[in-house]
């Protein structure tokens, strides 16, 4: 039997349509590193819903694989995403001492009460000025954030003095809490969140400093009798989130730009909503085995006047990167009230 010429045609454009169309639907995937347990808020709440909101804002193009077991320790992460270990990290910056000046500006003492206005203020800041700065200059940065404002947990101790920490050998991750907790009188002991219980329950630590999530998800209720909370926070701790440059660069415009839409301040947004949806269930958790004791007046301001040369300091290590760094913790304050209202 004899195919005609037209038949054939026919069949040739229909494989290059195919062809075509199977090659526009070809998936990227980008491989997430992790070094949380997977039931993590962080992972869950976070990380989860973000690599959904890239898979749908790219129509299914690129998708996000949060890798189960860790390639290495939390600290090591960022150069995964500069090395190309892994295409998309996030970590915290106050894991690498000194590497990153600029977090500085969202860490220090009484920025807010919620995490999602001050990550959002976070954000807009990071996005106008600090990034000019070029700490990130070997990656593409999806986001930054912090998790709710940390607090003080002591076991065994009076907090109604003036100086509650005096003595007290506390677990800080690092990052700005450190000097902070130092110049308070106490003993910092550094240490990723995820070796915690390990902290504690070995008598480590005397006590801790977390938001409220961290101190129920890691499992540390029973090794702690009082919290002192700290109108604004004693402290915050900053996140990033980032990808390889290269895989970065290698995707085209459009998804570029849909992955762009559900970064920056969405996911600023999106970490600070459950971190503060995290915080709320972790309060109610230590109901009735914690004891709430809020910061008096007197107690804030010998806090503030303790930690005046530590915030001064630090603001300088932020200057020395060339950003105006009164001028970036003047803007934060007020893209935080604008957050917490809304705008």
């Amino acid at each position: 039997m004899r195919i005609s010429p037209h038949v054939i045609r026919l069949a040739f454009a229909a494989s290059a349509a195919l062809l075509s169309a199977t090659a526009s639907m070809a998936q990227t995937t980008l491989n997430m590193a992790n070094w949380l347990p997977p039931t993590h808020p962080l992972v869950t709440e976070v990380m989860k819903p973000y690599a959904e909101a890239v898979k749908t804002a790219t129509e299914g193009r690129v998708t996000v694989n949060i890798m189960q077991a860790p390639l290495g320790p939390p600290a090591a992460h960022f150069d995964f995403a500069v090395n190309g270990v892994a295409d998309i990290t996030y970590g915290v910056q106050g894991y690498n001492p000194g590497r990153f000046k600029t977090t500085n500006i969202a860490e220090i003492p009484f920025l807010g009460d919620t995490a999602e206005s001050i990550s959002v203020g976070y954000w807009r800041v990071f996005d106008k000025t600090l990034r000019k700065a070029g700490e990130y200059d070997k990656v593409h940065v999806l986001g930054v954030f912090t998790h709710g404002p940390g607090q003080i947990f002591l076991k065994g101790r009076d907090v109604s003095g003036t100086e509650p920490l005096k003595g007290a050998k506390m677990r800080v991750g690092g990052g700005i809490v450190a000097d902070l907790v130092k110049a308070l009188g106490g003993v910092p002991v550094e240490g990723p969140s995820s070796k915690t219980y390990e902290i504690m329950s070995s008598g480590v630590a005397d006590g801790i400093t977390f938001p409220f999530e961290s101190v129920a998800f890691f499992k540390l209720i029973p090794m702690l009798d009082t919290a002192l909370v700290v109108p604004g926070g004693l402290y915050n701790t900053s996140f990033y989130v980032a990808m390889n440059k290269a895989k970065w660069d290698a995707l085209s415009d459009a998804d570029k730009k849909a992955i762009d839409s559900v970064s920056g301040e969405a996911l600023a947004r999106l970490a600070g909503k459950a971190w503060d949806a995290a915080d709320t269930a972790g309060k109610a958790a230590m109901e009735g085995k914690i004891k709430f004791v809020p910061a008096t007046p007197e107690q804030v301001k010998a806090i503030e006047t303790s930690l005046k040369p530590i915030v001064d300091a630090k603001l300088a290590e932020t200057a020395s990167t060339g950003i105006d760094a009164a001028a970036a913790v003047s803007a934060m304050r007020d893209e935080i009230a604008k957050a917490a209202k809304g705008q």
